[in-house]
């Protein structure tokens, strides 16, 4: 019974890092059954299907996600200094991708926005639910410095989504460029948007 729980675990981490280095559509069962070291049935035992896996990998990365998010932008310091360390950690995390792989790995969510959304309805909905997510709890900052004074915005929601939006453009772009160089205007552009006063 025990090897069954780990054959799952192996699917589950396997499928999550081919779906990060080389997308969901270039991959079969088969494959992803040959990196997990398991059997076919093995797979279907866990999962029925390989959007189930792309469900369950995208449930798993925003777990993780969520949490180092939240211990960022509900820790220490003023709201628009814990705003730029999310960036800074989101670039660090991506230049730690590129030196393990060669390249920037960009996005899961995005990467598979970009890929699935016009494909399968259930994996649509469910990284709108995590992009509408992420806004709120942006929002939640830009509203704390809006009671400090600290921008000047009158909608935290709408500037809340641009702040993200510009978060995932940039990081898609450094996917692209494979630099993350191209994440260096983010906090500029971000200030830009949340209209803050002089720092």
């Amino acid at each position: 019974m025990g090897r069954t729980s780990d054959a799952g675990e192996k699917v589950l981490a396997a499928g999550r890092s081919l779906f990060e280095a080389r997308g969901y559509s270039a991959l079969g069962v088969a494959e992803i059954c040959k990196a997990a070291g398991v059997p076919k049935g093995s797979f279907y035992y866990f999962f029925e299907s390989k959007e189930a896996l792309a469900l369950a990998v995208v449930d798993e990365h925003w777990a993780d996600q969520r949490r180092e998010w939240t211990r960022v932008l509900s820790g220490e310091g003023e709201p628009l200094e814990r705003l730029r360390q999310l960036f800074a950690e989101t670039e660090a995390g991506l230049r730690t991708g590129q030196q393990d792989c060669g390249t920037v790995p960009g996005c899961l969510f995005g990467n598979l926005s970009l890929e699935m959304s016009n494909r399968t309805e259930a994996v649509r909905t469910r990284l709108q639910e995590i992009f509408d997510a992420q806004v709120e709890m942006v929002d939640a900052v830009v509203t704390e410095a809006l009671d400090r004074g600290d921008v000047t915005v009158t909608d935290t929601r709408e500037a809340a989504r641009s702040v993200v939006a510009q978060l995932e453009g940039q990081v898609m772009f450094a996917k692209l460029y494979n630099n993350t160089g191209r994440l260096s205007s983010l906090w500029a552009n971000s200030l830009a948007l949340l209209g803050a006063r002089a720092t």
